[in-house]
């Protein structure tokens, strides 16, 4: 009885949730200026607003005149003060959390978290199950079992300010009446290491009546691979009424096969877009690509096109200005004090009514060696072409540019862990090499103009990622390995793990 409750309530509020949220899906455009005037006036008085005039801003147009794009580098000296616990420099008053997170050239980065901006990383993805439920008038998995695979929960204080991974900190937000159907325990949930947490996480489910499932796909493929190990059944026979999975953090899409294979059953999947800096978008509508951007969380946006990223005249758009299908780097400000913040995500509109994105990489992953600028998305694209014409399965891959082979032409290298290889190694690497080509015409150009050779193909062992995330401290969690680099500090570490 208490299930058929739960779940009425659960539709209840999801179609009056998803009402509600056209307003903002229909004036997204209009309503990012009123959001960045609001944000410039309530940090008027910081040390932020002061230095860099906040009362003079009336428009989108000062504020880009007044306020440079930044990255995490140039916020620092500010997010230092606030460290020591100076109040009002970014934002008013003091961060409710600091997101702990592990930059390449910072060390450790502090993203501020205001007690303005934290309900809408709850409110993100319960925004998202809520479109999932109205959208499929059903809401089953609220009456089962729910695990969320994230870091530990446990925070350390920083002059009074709670620090610790975003996905912990969110842990401690969970709402009430999620909290009795919520997996693991927070015994296991402390854990660090993470391949004994993922262990005891099997444990503890495995004869568990699961019915929703998040985490981001390398994770979520190490649990299920460790519960089938363990069980001798896919995923859908262990656990018969799963209805869901979130998911979130990489694209979901090189991952999609190997996850059909563990399930074995078709499983709804929902993918979402959240970071430490907050929480941008989700797939409001599970049988469409493309996630909603969400104009009314707290954050404005702006675009700059990728092509002109990192110059100093570079465009900065709004909403109103972007084009469908073209590739911007994303820029941030935020309720908690990030203004004009380069995240290092790469984005493109696949529709402008509502707005929604893909997520197609990242600024600084990307290969580029011989001026080519590949990026994930056109290498993603390729591998998921050539998979259709020559059937196999990837487990995960890094592509890296050989500048100085020891004979022939330079190429790229692509160091790939199978599950299922394809039956003509040959075959299947010509037919990348010529997907990739349709997709970048810089790279094209190299090929037929004998500047590059085609591709090379490195086969990694079995858990070869994975070895190789261990040996860097980078298992678990939120942790990902870029697939492109512009250079070769990855694949000389892999290069141990060849076939």
């Amino acid at each position: 009885m208490l299930n058929f409750l739960k779940k009425n309530a659960a539709l209840i509020w999801a179609k009056k949730h998803v009402q509600k949220a056209e307003e903002f899906k229909k004036n997204g455009e209009k309503n990012q200026e009123k959001l960045l005037l609001s944000l410039v006036e309530t940090a008027q008085k910081t040390l932020f607003g002061r230095t860099h005039t906040f009362e003079t801003i009336k428009s989108v147009k000062d504020f880009q005149e007044k306020v440079p794009v930044a990255d995490y580098e140039d916020l620092k000296p500010y997010i230092e003060k606030v460290k020591r616990g100076q109040r009002d420099i970014l934002w008013i008053e003091t961060p409710e959390y600091f997101a702990k997170t592990s930059g390449t050239t910072s060390g450790s980065k502090y993203i501020p978290i205001s007690k303005e901006g934290m309900p809408f990383q709850v409110k993100g993805a319960q925004s998202a199950l809520f479109h999932y439920i109205a959208k499929k008038n059903n809401a089953d998995f609220v009456g089962g079992k729910m695990i969320f695979l994230q870091g530990s929960p446990e925070l350390e204080e920083v002059f009074g300010i709670q620090t610790g991974r975003l996905s912990g900190i969110v842990a401690h937000h969970i709402p009430n009446y999620l909290q009795k159907n919520r997996l693991p325990s927070w015994e296991t949930n402390m854990m660090e290491d993470w391949e004994a947490k993922v262990d005891k996480i099997v444990e503890e489910t495995e004869k568990e009546n699961m019915t929703l499932i998040s985490g981001i796909p390398p994770w979520l493929i190490m649990y299920f691979e460790k519960l089938i190990e363990k069980n001798g059944k896919k995923i859908k026979q262990l656990f018969p009424n799963l209805q869901l999975i979130v998911t979130g953090g990489v694209n979901y899409e090189p991952y999609r096969d190997k996850m059909e294979e563990l399930l074995g059953g078709k499983v709804d999947i929902v993918q979402t877009f959240p970071a430490s800096e907050g929480f941008f978008a989700f797939q409001d509508d599970y049988t469409k690509e493309g996630l909603l951007l969400l104009t009314n969380h707290g954050i404005f946006y702006e675009f700059i096109p990728l092509e002109q990223y990192g110059k100093p005249d570079a465009q900065r758009l709004t909403l109103k200005d972007i084009e469908l299908n073209k590739d911007y780097a994303l820029i941030l400000t935020t309720n908690s004090g990030l203004w004009a913040y380069s995240i290092g995500d790469v984005v493109r509109f696949i529709d402008k009514n509502p707005h929604r994105i893909l997520v197609s990489g990242r600024t600084k992953h990307f290969t580029s060696a011989f001026g080519e600028h590949v990026i994930a998305f056109e290498v993603e694209e390729a591998v998921k072409a050539t998979v259709e014409k020559f059937p196999a399965q990837i487990t995960e891959f890094h592509l890296a540019p050989e500048v100085n082979p020891e004979e022939g032409l330079p190429y790229h290298e692509w160091f790939i862990e199978f599950e299922k290889e394809p039956e003509n190694l040959d075959l299947f690497k010509n037919e990348l090499d010529d997907q990739l080509r349709k997709r970048n015409t810089y790279y094209d150009d190299l090929i037929s103009g004998n500047i590059l050779q085609k591709l090379h193909i490195s086969k990694l062992q079995k858990n070869a990622f994975q070895e190789y995330a261990k040996s860097q401290g980078k298992l678990g969690g939120q942790n990902k390995i870029p697939r492109l680099a512009n250079d070769r500090k990855i694949a000389d570490l892999l290069k141990v793990y060849k076939k």
